[in-house]
């Protein structure tokens, strides 16, 4: 039995399900039974239950969903809240489809993740990129200056739309552009995807509601230990429309909810609220800890830290390693950890992310410490220059609107010939899945020799037509 049920109706409603008899003339057609027709697939589908009829009666008698996301909306301190089974690429999609009409410019960081931009397509919104800062030492960006954003303002940006943490774990000057964000009347809407445990622990930074954004997004499946696809969508209503955001979010989100993830992100909402702290504080001491013992064999620093950047403006729960300072591949890195049954988060030539979480204990750090520590001595060279990844370093070309170039006729092009034309893919290494090229862009020759470089060295480069690079799908003409 689940300590949190007390608190967390959703999660008391998915285990009372399956603690009662039950005689489903409904769907799911499992019936949570299908192991009668085979083991493998009844392992997969008999813990499975939906909110209609699962959860909560066909025609939602009890309000248990409401209930939930009303006790999300508090904990955040937001006037309201609904969760996604359909991770944070629905509940970006969601927002963006309230927030104007199309033809409309929203300002965001060119570090969106591709569901931003997708979003776009489908709202028929116009991007005003920001460029982030790049830190000198370390070849990562460390958000956007208020200054990138104040000289755009005169574009009339609907709103401002950030990544906050990015995903190697480092942050905006968040106050700074919120305020100059509201001087104007202007909402920010933060995709906090992997920042779902900001706010709950004086050992990590607070979430952006608490600093005043006004929406906030975030997956409960990265950071925290939600099921997989399960998200959050929180907001203030004094600059968006409540009444709009519940209508794009219904219409883009499924009308057949798993039970599971539901359960598990109002799960995770009472364990944030009951044991944030110590829970949050313990993985920052086990990070920390891990660190240590690795670092303590080299003589160069390899590890993004805290100390690496201004004061509140990085997650302390973030490994990332810098594989350059050891002069070793990232990929033959993730290689040799992968023959060990340990799998990263992310790895390109000069990175290798591991993904730390609530779940892990010191047992789990010891022996990822004991089996890298091995590997870097193994593949250490001398150090080399860090160069900053293509996802952070392009400085796009527009020729035409997204929609447009989504909606064009299309045909593909050799490589060689593709220089010049415009996209009609989105285009990015993944992870992180942050675009080198969006469609309606120039493919310009340093784009093209980047991806295939980028490919070369091992990194998976998703949503090209064309996953080989050979050919480029682009605006016929």
């Amino acid at each position: 039995m689940s300590s949190l049920r007390v608190c967390a109706p959703l999660l008391d409603a998915y285990l009372s399900y399956f603690e009662n008899k039950h005689l489903p003339f409904t769907i799911p057609g499992h019936k949570q039974r299908a192991s009668r027709l085979d083991a493998g697939l009844g392992a997969v589908v008999d813990s499975d239950t939906p909110l209609y009829g699962g959860l909560d009666e066909i025609k939602l008698t009890n309000q248990v969903l409401k209930k939930a996301e009303a006790l999300a909306a508090s904990l955040w301190g937001a006037d309201y809240a609904r969760f996604s089974t359909g991770g944070s690429t629905h509940a970006n999609q969601a927002i963006i489809l309230a927030l104007g009409k199309p033809g409309d410019k929203v300002a965001l960081s060119r570090t969106a993740h591709r569901s931003v931009l997708s979003a776009l397509v489908l709202a028929g919104l116009e991007p005003i990129w920001l460029t982030p800062q790049i830190d000198s030492a370390t070849g990562v960006p460390i958000g956007i200056p208020v200054e990138e954003f104040e000289k755009i303002i005169d574009q009339k940006p609907i709103a401002l739309l950030l990544t906050e943490p990015g995903y190697l774990g480092t942050l905006s000057d968040l106050p700074e552009l919120i305020n100059a964000a509201h001087k104007h009347e202007i909402p920010v809407v933060v995709d906090a995807a992997w920042g779902g445990h900001f706010g709950f622990s004086h050992s990590v930074p607070n979430h952006c509601l608490a600093l005043g954004a006004d929406a906030l997004i975030t997956s409960t499946h990265k950071a925290l230990p939600g099921y997989s696809a399960s998200a959050l969508l929180i907001a203030q209503g004094r600059l968006l429309n409540l009444d709009r955001i519940e209508q794009s979010f219904e219409t883009t989100h499924t009308t057949s909810p798993a039970g599971a993830p539901l359960a598990s992100i109002d799960g995770c909402r009472a364990l944030l609220q009951i044991r944030g702290e110590e829970l949050i504080s313990n993985l920052v001491r086990n990070v920390e800890s891990f660190k240590n013992q690795v670092q303590s064999n080299f003589d160069v620093p390899i590890f993004l830290n805290a100390t690496d950047f201004p004061a509140g403006r990085f997650d302390p729960t973030k490994i990332v390693l810098r594989t350059s300072q050891l002069g070793a591949s990232g990929v033959e890195i993730e290689k040799a950890l992968q023959a060990q049954s340990i799998r990263v988060e992310m790895a390109d030539n000069d990175t290798v992310v591991f993904l730390a979480t609530l779940a892990d204990s010191s047992c789990e750090f010891d022996e990822l410490a004991h089996s890298l520590i091995s590997i870097l001595l193994n593949l250490r060279q001398a150090p080399r220059a860090t160069a900053t990844s293509l996802s952070w370093s392009v400085v796009p070309s527009v020729a035409i609107s997204m929609r447009d170039a989504y909606f064009a006729e299309t045909e593909m092009v050799s490589a060689k010939n593709a220089v010049g034309r415009i996209s009609a893919d989105l285009i990015a290494p993944y992870p992180p899945g942050v675009a080198v090229v969006a469609p309606g862009e120039i493919l310009t020759l340093a784009i093209l020799d980047g991806l295939a470089k980028t490919k070369a060295a091992g990194v998976r480069i998703a949503y090209a037509t064309d996953s080989t690079l050979t050919n480029y799908r682009v605006v016929k003409g």
